[in-house]
């Protein structure tokens, strides 16, 4: 008589497992097509009129550093009259509160890098309303020596000489980079900066991002406990959402979701202004930066995203700040007022 036992599972016809196998595959295609992490807004809600902007050597830079370019930057760009009014009205129009304008790198003592005294004059003349914090600093271990105690003391005197000097700037921003997770002298110069400051100066840096799976960099992410020692001692931190290595759209537009609440939840407890920095800039042959994936328009619909997560603005939220003024567009700064600022109030 037959045998009526069922047949084993081993046994199923392979069409069966190959069969399964396509149908999940294909539920996996149609979940990533479905998926949406971004988000479109364009009635200004995230907007405060308190936004940032990286600016180029040549605002502050003295005649030496025009004269390194060897002619490839024209200094009358940036010290006529009518650039600098034209340039006013510019970041008026787009919302933009604080200007971080180039002043690195330091010399390899610690002295902050000359500007020129009677441009810095005009350029806070005409700047009158907005931030100016000029942005000092270097690269790590290359520059800047955060571990050395003489390096430490001279980058302090001459960074505060600086500020004495033009008592309307508004601070400094300090950007030294790449900056590893934890580095406690980091931490100390910071707080020597902060001690020999005026209150009423800003102390604002270029801070990084936390850890992400697809960029396994540690000089370039910081830890929430890193995070948060650091916005204990500074005034603001304006972070540097980019440079992912990250190759498709939807995946830097979820991250920069996901970096937005966790910059923000990760500074909540302290007094520190936040900003969340967007890419505008093209360095496609780096390989740490693809200028299709990351770019104003996708930064912006995951920093759209992340805000829409909370049922009101963190208090300690200020804005967005671009990177870069010397690479945006006409294109670029029309995409910057339609997604992001308050097209009504300007």
């Amino acid at each position: 008589m037959p045998s009526t036992a069922t047949r084993p599972h081993f046994l199923r016809p392979p069409w069966r497992t190959i069969y399964g196998g396509l149908l999940f595959l294909m539920g996996l295609w149609v979940a990533w097509i479905c998926y949406s992490p971004g988000l479109v807004v364009v009635d200004g809600r995230h907007d405060l009129g308190r936004n940032g902007l990286w600016l180029q050597h040549g605002w502050l830079g003295d005649d030496a550093w025009f004269e390194r370019q060897d002619g490839r930057v024209a200094k009358e760009a940036f010290r006529r009259d009518e650039e600098l009014s034209a340039f006013a009205s510019k970041l008026q129009a787009n919302g933009i509160r604080y200007v971080y304008p180039h002043v690195c790198p330091c010399r390899s003592n610690g002295e902050v890098a000359a500007i020129d005294r009677e441009q810095a004059a005009r350029f806070l003349d005409k700047l009158e309303g907005h931030e100016v914090l000029p942005w000092i600093g270097g690269v790590f271990e290359l520059q800047a020596w955060p571990d050395d105690q003489e390096w430490r003391a001279t980058f302090v005197d001459s960074a505060i000489r600086l500020v004495a000097d033009h008592p309307r700037f508004a601070g400094l921003h300090v950007n030294i980079e790449p900056m590893p997770d934890g580095n406690a002298e980091y931490l100390q110069l910071l707080q020597e900066l902060r001690a020999e400051l005026p209150r009423d100066k800003m102390l604002s840096i270029a801070a990084y991002p936390p850890p992400t799976i697809f960029q396994r960099v540690p000089d370039v992410h910081w830890s929430e406990g890193y995070i948060r020692e650091v916005a204990s001692i500074v005034d603001q931190m304006v972070f540097m959402m980019y440079d992912t290595a990250i190759e498709h759209e939807k995946l830097y537009i979820g991250l920069m979701k996901s970096w937005t609440v966790e910059c923000l939840d990760w500074t909540i407890s302290t007094r520190t202004e936040v900003l969340l920095g967007l890419p505008a800039y093209d360095d496609s042959d780096s390989g740490y930066h693809h200028p299709q994936v990351e770019n104003l328009g996708t930064a912006l619909s995951g920093l759209h995203a992340g805000l829409s997560a909370f049922d009101t603005l963190p208090a300690h939220y200020a804005g967005a700040s671009i990177y870069s003024e010397w690479v945006m567009d006409t294109t670029e700064w029309q995409q910057w007022r339609t997604g992001f600022i308050s097209n009504l109030s300007r």
